[in-house]
């Protein structure tokens, strides 16, 4: 697979570059809490590596600290996986074993996704970093990005996210990817210009999915059932959630 594409895009300044192999003894240590995680590991993983440590001292962004978190450095990894390797899983994985935040490119055939999670503090275990929520893109063509992903690509680079501390600059990459969802609804891309824009993009992808987990359920619902009364009520309710969907597309 040809990485070159989305590394390119990220923009990472030289003196950054670690290009490092990690040994897949690593995840197993630190990333794989059950029998069946070891073995995905073993057998879906192809190849790590270690792209690039983004450090106060090479991109001039300083460091992060409060009471829930601390961030000393960005990691950017690049993983290979194997054709009958389960990627979701997989990259899970990988964030949980890297301890620092990662910008993780995995590629599972021809194509990639792109994928952030924040860590912070564990509460039960002192030392010990959990991660929120993984977010990532939708496998894509690094090569022959659609109209949608070129923009997103384009706006990857170190240099144009906020630099106001580590913390803020690894949220801009997780905006971007929240913004390139969006635009996989809307059809337009367009990072958000303010943090408040940002959290309304993504209030407004946790309803839009919401919507349509609900809507399927309802359809699935009227088509099994018999009752014409009761048809035509889960009919008017499937037309409601149309609306509110319809109107939450709009508002991303």
């Amino acid at each position: 697979m040809n990485f070159a594409p989305v590394i390119n895009a990220l923009a990472l300044p030289p003196d950054a570059r670690v290009y490092h192999r990690v040994p897949k003894n690593l995840l197993l240590e630190q990333g794989a809490p059950t029998a069946a995680d070891k073995r995905q590991i073993q057998d879906g993983i192809e190849e790590l590596l270690w792209v690039a440590a983004l450090k106060p001292t090479n991109i001039a962004v300083p460091a992060f600290r409060d009471d829930v978190r601390e961030y000393l450095e960005i990691a950017v990894l690049t993983a290979t996986l194997r054709a009958g390797a389960k990627p979701t899983r997989l990259i899970e994985l990988i964030h949980r074993a890297i301890p620092y935040p990662l910008v993780l490119v995995a590629a599972h055939g021809d194509t990639v996704t792109l994928s952030l999670a924040h860590k912070r503090w564990s509460q039960g275990e002192t030392g010990k970093v959990v991660i929120e929520d993984v977010r990532r893109t939708a496998p894509f063509r690094p090569d022959g990005p659609t109209a949608e992903e070129a923009p997103f690509l384009a706006s990857l680079a170190v240099s144009s996210l906020p630099s106001r501390d580590l913390f803020a600059l690894y949220q801009g990459w997780l905006d971007r990817v929240a913004a390139l969802e969006a635009a996989q609804i809307t059809g337009t891309f367009a990072p958000p210009g303010s943090a408040d824009r940002a959290s309304a993009v993504r209030e407004g992808l946790d309803t839009h999915a919401r919507l349509q987990r609900d809507l399927a359920t309802l359809r699935g619902q009227a088509e099994k059932e018999k009752q014409l009364n009761r048809r035509v009520e889960l009919n008017l309710e499937i037309k409601r959630l149309e609306a509110k969907l319809a109107a939450t597309a709009k508002a991303l």
